[in-house]
């Protein structure tokens, strides 16, 4: 898989690092912190679009990506649009 850097937390100091990729068929790829139980729980709970399966999928998981990081993530979203012939 070719994947293209988009950038890391612009605050890492090595004991994490929020980390955006994009991959050769235009996927984001997120590192991020996994959320806690209860945010896990507080989404897993709620049916956030009606007759949608409620809960966490076992091959799924809730990560955080820090509010400083929104510019790479626009970034990541212009490379993916991209790399997908969006534009």
């Amino acid at each position: 898989m070719d994947l293209v850097f988009v950038g890391i937390d612009p605050e890492t100091t090595g004991g994490g690092s929020p980390t955006v990729w994009v991959s050769d068929d235009a996927d984001l790829i997120l590192q991020g912190e996994e959320a806690d139980a209860l945010l896990k729980a507080r989404i897993g709970k709620t049916e956030w679009v009606p007759g949608h399966d409620v809960g966490i999928p076992g091959h799924e998981t809730v990560i955080r990506i820090p509010a400083r990081m929104v510019p790479i993530l626009r970034e990541a979203c212009d490379v993916a649009e991209r790399r997908a012939g969006l534009r």
